[in-house]
């Protein structure tokens, strides 16, 4: 096998298992209608838990972030070899095949073929990819997330939120702190890239938000709650 066929293949099954609609498979075996014709029309996590309620919520988030892991931690390693191209960042060829066997699991979630490319907005999928990779980042992005989503009581503002702060605080971290990145001005392109996807896939979330028609779990706004 031709490390460009290795490479290949490892794309194509990342693609695959990223397509996988978790949320989909659980509405319909378990419940008997598409979770897409509820509630927001998404197959992901947060309108599983508007719908089917938190412990189906959950269960989703944890598949769909299982997706990501898989792809780099598992399909990467199919790959051996000499790289197909040439290899100019500081990363180990390992590690650059690792973000591509992840960020072809993203877009297999966004746009899955197995439910005629309407998939999730990818933040979980992503989540289980980045915290591979970067795992300090991904623990603070979680972070703003959580305090943002408790405060407001939207999680698309959250994960909105959670990937603004991904390439921030990795910023923060390599130019004020001066932390020791490996492969630095590498990795926050990427993962500027794959924020700025996120950000893409919540655009009709931002549109809600702007003329405050956007779901709200009140259940969990606690600003609203304190105020009482």
């Amino acid at each position: 096998m031709t490390p460009a066929t290795a490479l290949l293949i490892v794309i194509a099954l990342s693609y695959l298992i990223g397509s996988i609609p978790s949320g989909v498979i659980i509405s319909r075996l378990l419940f008997g209608f598409d979770i897409r014709d509820k509630g927001s029309g998404n197959m992901g996590s947060t309108n599983v838990f508007r719908v089917l309620g938190a412990k189906w919520g959950i269960v989703v988030q944890l598949l769909d972030i299982l997706k990501g892991v898989i792809a780099v931690a598992i399909i990467s390693r199919i790959f051996s070899g000499e790289m197909p191209f040439d290899n100019r960042t500081p990363f180990e060829d390992a590690t650059v095949i690792k973000l591509i066997a992840g960020a072809a699991a993203v877009i297999g979630h966004i746009w899955s073929v197995f439910v005629r490319f309407r998939g999730g907005k990818g933040i979980n999928t992503a989540a289980g990819m980045l915290v591979a990779i970067a795992p300090l980042d991904v623990g603070v992005a979680l972070g703003f997330f959580l305090l943002t989503f408790f405060l407001s009581g939207y999680v698309s503002l959250g994960s909105m939120m959670a990937a603004i702060t991904l390439p921030s605080f990795m910023c923060f971290r390599y130019n004020i702190l001066h932390d020791n990145i490996p492969g630095y001005h590498t990795i926050i392109f990427f993962t500027i890239g794959v924020s700025l996807l996120v950000i893409y896939t919540h655009r009709s979330n931002i549109s809600r938000l702007a003329h405050g028609t956007e779901n709200r779990f009140t259940k969990y706004w606690l600003f609203r709650n304190h105020r009482k």
